[in-house]
This record gives C-alpha cells, structure tokens and sequence, in this order.
C-alpha cells in the first residue's frame, strides 16, 4: 500500500512480471553475467572466442525475441514500471542490431599487430615499462565484453522505462561501462584515460540533475510513474514550479546522454580518445536510448504541458544544430568531427521528438536507425587508416585515399553523404520524415533552421570527400589496413543497409508507424 501504514493482518501482493516482455533484456544481462562467469573460470587462453560467441548469441538471441514480440506489443509489467510497447521495441531491436556490429568490431585483432585496439592490461602505470611491453602483447583486456553487455542491458531498459526509478537505474547500468570502456585504448593511453574521467565526471553531474528532478517531480505528484506524473499535471491545483523544475533537471540529465547542446561537452573528447570501437557502440546505441527515453518522457509525461516547455526545447534543439555545424567546421580530426556531427544530429532529433504527433514518434525511431547504422560503419571505416602510432584521424593524413584505396573512400563517402542528408541515402529519408513532422507539429520556424544548420553540416562532410578525392596523398603518409572477416563484414552490411534505406525506405518506415502507439 502506499502512503498507508499496513494493519494487522493485510499483506502486499507480488506484483506481476511478463518474463516475455522482458526477455530481451533478461538476455542482454544474463549475457553480462555469463561473461562475468567465463572471466572468472576459463583459461585465459579460450576467453576472448568464448567472449566473442557469448556477445553475438545474446545480441542475437535478443533480435529474435523483439521480433517475435512485435506482434504483441501493448503491456506494462513489473507493477507498470516498465513498458513493452512498439517504440520500445522498436529501439531495443535497433539496439540489438547495433550490438551485433560493435560486438565485430570489438573482436577486431587484425588491424593492430599486438591484438587490437582495446589494451592488454588496463590498470598498468602509462609511460612505465610494462605499458609499453604491452603495446607488443597478443593479449586482450576481455573483460570488455560483459562491460558492453551491461551497458546494451540499460540501453535496452532504459527506452522502455515507464517508472522514474527505474529509468534511473537503467540510465546508471548503461553509463558505469562505458566510463571503463572508454578508458581500454591499447593506444594513446594518456588520452583514453582522459576521456574516461572526463565522461564519468561529467556523467555524475548529469545523473545528479536526473535524480534531483526526480525527487521534485515526486515532491509534485506523489509517484514517479510517468502516466502518474501527468495524470497530477492535468488535475493538480498545485504551482506548477516543482513541476516545471523538475522537468527542466530531469531532461538535463537526459539531453547529457544524446549528445545534446549546451550538454555536449564531454562528447568531441570522449569520442577522440575511446578506442574505435567503443566510440562506435557509443555514438550508435546511446543515441537511441536516450531519445527512446525522451520519447516515452514527452509524449506520456509531459504531452499536456508542452506550452510550459516547447519554448526551451525549441532553444535547446536550435543550439545544438547550430553548435554541432559551426564548430565542427573548425574541426581538423575526423573523430572530433564525427562527434560535433553527432551534436547536430541530435539537435535534428529533438526536432520529432517535440514534433508530439504521430509522424514525429516513427520518424524518430526510423532516424535513429539510419543515423546508427551510417555512424556506427563511419567509425570502423575510420579505424582502417592506420600509421605506427594506430589510427590516423588528422585530416591531414586522409589527403588523397581514394587513389591509395578506392573501395574504402567509397564507402566512407557513403556514410558522409548519408549524414549530410543527400538524397538516395537513409540519412536524406530520416531527415525528410522528421522535417515532415515537425512541419505538421506547427514548427516551421524550427524545420527552417534545421535545413539551414543542415546546409551549413554538409560543408565539413563534403570536405572530407573532397580531400579523399581531389587531393594528393602524403609522402609516406599512412597505410590502409585489410581487416579481419569481422570488420569486413560491417563496413560491408552498414554501407548496404544504408543505401537501401535510402532507395527502399518504405518496409522499415511502415515497421516504424506501427509501433507508434505508447502504453502507459
């Protein structure tokens, strides 16, 4: 019972949990937790292939299973904390894809003589002689497998949260590893470390705005349900301040997880200094779980209140397009560019979601898709042009590659294309559907500004085409690597699916619609 003391003799029933409607998640969790197993009891030698095999049957196993629920979506369980609905489902099935690939790209070994890109041992002194032997070590720090599956776990929790705690907890277990993950560069060790205790500093000032606006929202309406919550906003004859602040800390802590201006900060330096393909899973997956949330806040919180609101996340969106298009003009390392890029996009995205109408949830959910996929293959693209010192990121040193490797210009010019928006690529449909929503949502103005900060994004894109083509290569510049079957095969598969999303849009634009409907 709640705000009631129990007498004599009464007893709290359990609440009742779909153990289907979570088995996606239970999946991606019990997959941490087996990899917690396998590091603890199998010889060092068999970690990394049991490791491997573990990941891609979680992932997939988790794909199947959203699959399957996808026809009938529609419940809340765990005493209504959690949803499984469409755009729920939607995003966790985007996550499980997105997982298959960072789990390739994780296994990658090829591309660095010594084993990879994550270290052998990551709590060795930088700069002493054991750090620089295992520069040289066959081994794998393997423990990164389980950390990516407890993150992919809240990722996948965390769009379909219904309850506030809940998502709080989601939004810890997904963020705790990738402040470790960031930090695993076999490379540039000093400026990984960096990266992650800038992240994790960063990130616990952000999960303190989410849990104070937490803890008002409550002071407000008596639960953290989201249902709840607006349910008090409609009847309630209180002030709306604790509303309204509550609101504003809440969302504050969840705009530091999309990668959204003025909450951008640590974002260029965390994606220079994580290894590739943290950085990849990264700039991929946590997009969409922190809009799945921001979807499932807006449209069945704080719908009712989006004239007390819609204001500042007009600013908030224009800020963030502009931020990530001018600054990442100035930009002269491809990762710093692809993270600004990144800012822009959300800003973009934060487009549909204050949209509040149909077309506004689908074309959401179908951007988050085709921006992961092109970003998530951008990123392992950018992991194949290597010198001594690893990957070589300076502008610099990309003069010219079309003439040293056709084959990855050419895919690199096709996620490049995809992100600017040009027509025939994903990137042109997403943006199209969520311009589209914002027009019928009553925000010309702002769709106006997107297409210019659009226009203005565009330019560092296609100077990066430029030079691949039209310049010549540096004299002894560095080398493009030939990737294991694993890489091989994202490169190969995100550049495919992001070229059918631009040609055939229309079966994953209909998937997209249908999940529309939120349960609360």
């Amino acid at each position: 019972m709640t705000g009631a003391v129990l007498a004599a003799g009464d007893s709290i029933s359990a609440p009742s949990i779909s153990y289907s409607g979570l088995a996606p998640v239970l999946i991606i969790l019990g997959v941490a937790l087996a990899g917690v197993l396998v590091e603890a009891s199998l010889p060092k030698a068999v970690r990394f292939a049991a490791q491997v095999g573990l990941a891609l049957a979680g992932c997939v196993a988790a794909l199947i299973v959203v699959i399957v629920l996808a026809g009938r979506a529609g419940e809340v369980t765990a005493a209504g904390a959690i949803a499984v609905d469409g755009p729920a489902l939607f995003c966790q099935g985007t996550l499980a894809i997105l997982g298959i690939f960072s789990v390739l790209l994780l296994a990658e070994r090829r591309l660095d003589a010594a084993g990879g890109a994550i270290v052998a041992q990551a709590a060795l002194t930088v700069g002493s002689s054991n750090d620089r032997m295992q520069r040289t070590s066959h081994d794998v720090q393997t423990e990164a497998f389980p950390l990516f599956a407890f993150a992919l776990g809240g990722m996948m929790l965390f769009p379909a949260s219904n309850n506030l705690l809940v998502m709080f907890i989601a939004l810890e277990v997904l963020s705790l590893p990738l402040y470790l993950l960031a930090g695993l560069a076999r490379h540039r060790r000093l400026l990984s470390q960096e990266a992650a205790v800038k992240y994790f500093l960063l990130g616990a000032f952000a999960s303190a705005f989410f849990v104070y606006g937490l803890a008002m929202l409550y002071g407000y309406a008596g639960t953290v349900s989201l249902a709840g919550i607006r349910q008090s906003a409609s009847v309630s004859d209180k002030g709306d301040l604790l509303l309204l602040l509550g609101f504003a800390l809440l969302v504050v802590g969840m705009l530091f997880k999309g990668n959204v201006a003025p909450f951008h900060s640590w974002t260029p330096d965390v994606y220079q200094g994580s290894p590739s393909p943290v950085t990849a899973f990264m700039s991929a997956a946590t997009k969409v779980a922190a809009f799945g949330a921001l979807l499932r806040v807006f449209y069945v919180a704080f719908a009712d209140s989006r004239w007390d609101w819609r204001p500042i996340m007009w600013a908030v969106a224009i800020t963030s397009m502009l931020v990530g298009a001018v600054f990442g003009l100035t930009q002269t390392d491809i990762k710093r560019i692809l993270a600004y890029s990144s800012i822009a996009h959300a800003g973009f995205l934060l487009v549909g979601v204050i949209s509040l109408n149909v077309r506004g949830i689908s074309g959401t959910l179908f951007y988050l898709l085709t921006y992961g996929i092109a970003s998530l293959g951008a990123f392992a693209v950018v992991s194949l042009v290597r010198d001594d010192d690893g990957e070589a990121t300076h502008l610099s040193q990309w003069a010219g590659l079309a003439k040293r490797s056709p084959m990855v210009a050419a895919v690199m010019t096709v996620f490049l294309l995809s992100m600017a928006g040009i027509p025939l690529t994903a990137g042109f449909i997403g943006k199209f559907v969520i311009f589209q929503a914002g027009v019928d949502g009553g925000l010309g103005t702002l769709v106006v500004i997107a297409l210019v900060s659009s226009a203005i994004a565009a330019f560092f894109y296609l100077r990066i085409v430029v030079l691949m083509y039209f310049s010549d290569p540096p004299e002894g510049g560095p080398a493009v690597s030939v990737p294991s079957i694993c890489t091989q095969a994202v490169v190969a598969l995100t550049a495919a699916a992001t070229i059918f999303l631009g040609i055939i849009p229309q079966p994953i634009l209909d998937v997209a619609h249908r999940a529309v409907p939120f349960v609360s």
